[in-house]
């Protein structure tokens, strides 16, 4: 994580940032008295928000709002309302997530709270996986993520390091977990067959979806979905009329998945799948990350993944809720036919791959009292990856190759007095082995051994109003990357960089607090409201970041630690619906501060305040609305020492889905995003935004 200048005046931050809890705690105050009614009826009766889906990747399955950590579902509705182009247009309404890079589909990775540099081998502080399959993916100038929004039902987001506990030492910005369709998400009760067929189109610049689902039900215990999607666009303009290098793509992703259920109830489960998104690009610009003179390439990335789960819940017995999770990870990039200003080995033909065999497997016990639940988690975890760079002259110094060995255990115990106070420990323990391969020059195999605590606690003061708060440390371990990287002389280190084998480990000491704020029949009758406000600070020791020193002629490391960072900002997520009008709010103020020189984290992103507000037409199955994105100016980011300008973003957007009569299954979306063709450049992208484009989704689904 690099630096730069710290000349951010943030105190219209801090004011947004008091107008935010002001409104909340005006919102609680108006809630008091709307919720003097029994409310426990109210809430079963009243239509269900964006803060009430029920949360499934932070232990016991939960409401978001009733959940002791800051989390953000997002479900196959919001994924297709979203219209996305790329994986990272999903995120846009999510408090304290950017997608970094560019609106390539080769450069996008993620940033939570301030954790993320795509130039920096960031990604180990963010997991993310597909159906408990974890992805990983680093390369210089290129995105860890590729996959195609298409694939997915279900998107769960959880802010912070607390979740270190349940998904690996390290995570010091929290986890994303993607879920992939299922074919029981087609087929109605007595149905045994159906296809989905759907079209998009974006016109910045001719962009084109073309997608068909099949699900196929065999028995009762017994379906199969098979998912097929091309996608291409060609190089997109922003708000001036620009086109931007190297911005057009095409790309293919599928999904094959095979589900039996069987036992008592049929609640036992094995789910068999292969996911696979391929991109090939012709001339494509090198660098993915902006718009420096880096030449172009020919570029093909293979991602793959299988999964194969069991879960078997055991409902009758409290001793076991068992589940197992194995899988396979691949993810290819074949690079060749370079023209590039300067030679470099960066340019000549290559293969950069990461190949990750993985096994988990956790067993929850539970306990009833007559006032009390107790859950105990507990689990091991196992993987072996592997990272490849070769080219036709020889290795890569500056993308060592490895293995990286990980063994961890864990558990975590949820308890839950009178339904009012949980209380939820849970700690981890990670043992990695990390062996450079005999081609890096003084590589000697490194072993570590990280731990991860945490405590959470929650307390329902009564129907309207909860506290909660937690605090959560963990350490990671340096990646291959860091500790072996190497460069030989050139322009900006004349003595070149060497590998950093002496790098501490990062740690993290986190704090979170927080309240929620739920009322019903507030305004009008069966009608929701909920409110959820985050206060975190995060404290970093022996940060790992690029060294800024050139060492004037002499080797230097090529990473350095940096002494001690601080990270702290506040995130409210608010959520209305009713029968005729619904809204959705996500603010985040994100402040980060190398704490021996005062300067700004250059991973820091702009304050940001994405609302939507809409309404319906239930007797025609019409919705529609605007979507607002507000974001601050900033003096730091993907390029140092450049002020960003402060931007806002309006979409308009109108959804036709009907239920029943002549075109049931039918389903039809149009947008017009960027209404006004703003220019503008979030400050951790390398690209301008998209300037105004017109969308129309097309959907119909087909049921026997």
């Amino acid at each position: 994580m690099g630096l730069a200048g710290s000349n951010w005046n943030d105190a219209p931050a801090r004011r947004i940032a008091r107008l935010m809890g002001g409104v909340a705690l005006c919102t609680l105050a108006g809630l008091a008295h709307a919720n003097a009614q029994d409310v426990g009826d109210g809430a079963s009766a009243s239509r269900a928000t964006a803060l009430q889906r029920i949360v499934v990747g932070a232990g016991q399955e939960k409401v978001a709002i009733d959940t002791p950590q800051a989390v953000t579902v997002l479900n196959q509705e919001d994924i297709d309302a979203e219209q996305a182009m790329t994986v990272g247009d999903l995120f846009r309404q999510v408090p304290g997530v950017s997608v970094i890079g560019s609106d390539r589909i080769g450069g996008q990775s993620f940033n939570i709270r301030g954790i993320g540099d795509l130039g920096s081998s960031d990604e180990s502080k963010i997991i993310v996986s597909v159906d408990g399959a974890v992805k990983f993916y680093e390369q210089y100038r290129m995105g860890s993520f590729f996959s195609d929004p298409e694939l997915y039902k279900r998107v769960e987001i959880l802010r912070g390091p607390a979740s270190s506990t349940l998904y690996g030492s390290g995570a010091i910005g929290g986890v994303i977990n993607f879920t992939t369709k299922d074919a029981s998400d087609f087929l109605k009760p007595g149905e045994t067959g159906a296809v989905r067929l759907k079209t998009m189109y974006d016109s910045n610049k001719d962009g084109a979806l073309a997608s068909i689902v099949a699900a196929y039900r065999f028995s009762e215990q017994t379906e199969m979905l098979l998912n097929g999607s091309f996608r291409r666009s060609g190089e997109y303009e922003n708000g001036l009329g620009q086109a931007i290098p190297g911005s057009d793509f095409s790309s293919f992703s599928g999904l094959a998945k095979v589900t039996h259920r069987f036992g008592d109830n049929n609640e036992q489960q094995v789910r068999l799948s292969y996911q696979r998104w391929q991109s090939d690009a012709d001339d494509t610009a090198y660098s993915q990350t902006g718009t420096l003179p880096f030449g172009t390439i020919d570029r093909e990335i293979t991602d793959q993944t299988v999964v194969f789960a069991y879960e078997n819940p055991a409902s009758d017995n409290p001793w076991l809720d068992l589940k197992l999770n194995l899988s396979f990870s691949d993810t290819q990039v074949n690079q060749d036919n370079a023209s590039a200003p300067i030679p470099s080995p960066l340019f000549f033909d290559s293969e950069y791959a990461y190949r990750t065999w993985a096994a988990k497997v956790e067993n929850t016990v539970e306990h009833h009292g007559d006032r009390f639940e107790n859950f105990f988690t507990f689990g091991g975890q196992l993987s072996y990856q592997e990272r490849i760079a070769t080219t036709t002259v020889g290795p890569v110094s500056f993308h060592p190759e490895g293995t990286d060995t990980k063994y961890g255990v864990f558990f975590q115990n949820e308890f839950i007095w009178d339904e009012r106070l949980t209380i939820i420990p849970g700690a981890r323990i990670d043992f990695v082995n990390l062996e450079p391969s005999s081609a890096v020059v003084g590589g000697v195999s490194r072993q570590e051994t990280a731990f991860s605590p945490k405590l959470a606690v929650m307390y329902k003061v009564n129907e309207t109003f909860s506290l909660f708060g937690s605090v959560a440390h963990t350490e990671r371990v340096p990646t291959l990357d860091e500790l072996f990287s190497s460069n030989p002389p050139n322009g900006d280190y004349p003595g070149g960089r060497v590998g950093s084998p002496g790098l501490n480990k990062e740690i993290s000491n986190a704090a979170e607090i927080g309240f929620t704020v739920s009322g019903y029949d507030v305004f009008t009758g069966n009608d929701s409201l909920q409110v959820k406000t985050t206060g975190f600070y995060n404290d970093l020791k022996d940060l790992i970041a690029p060294n800024p020193a050139t060492g004037l002629g002499t080797p230097v490391p090529y990473y350095v630690n940096i002494n001690r960072a601080k990270i702290f900002g506040v995130e409210v997520e608010a959520a209305y619906d009713s029968e005729f009008v619904f809204a959705n709010l996500a603010f985040s103020h994100i402040h980060g501060e190398d704490k021996s020189t005062g300067a700004t984290l250059n991973t820091i992103p702009a304050d940001t305040l994405a609302v939507t507000l809409g309404g319906r037409l239930p007797d025609h199955d019409v919705s529609f609305g605007w979507r607002g994105l507000f974001a601050g100016s900033m003096a730091t980011g993907a390029t140092a020492g450049r002020t960003f300008g402060g931007y806002s973003v309006h979409d308009l957007f109108v959804d036709w889905k009907p239920d029943e009569g002549t075109f049931a299954g039918f389903e039809m979306r149009g947008s017009v995003e960027n209404l006004f063709d703003k220019q503008y450049r979030a400050n951790l992208s390398g690209d301008d935004g998209k300037g105004r484009t017109f969308k129309l989704t097309l959907a119909k689904t087909l049921g026997w």
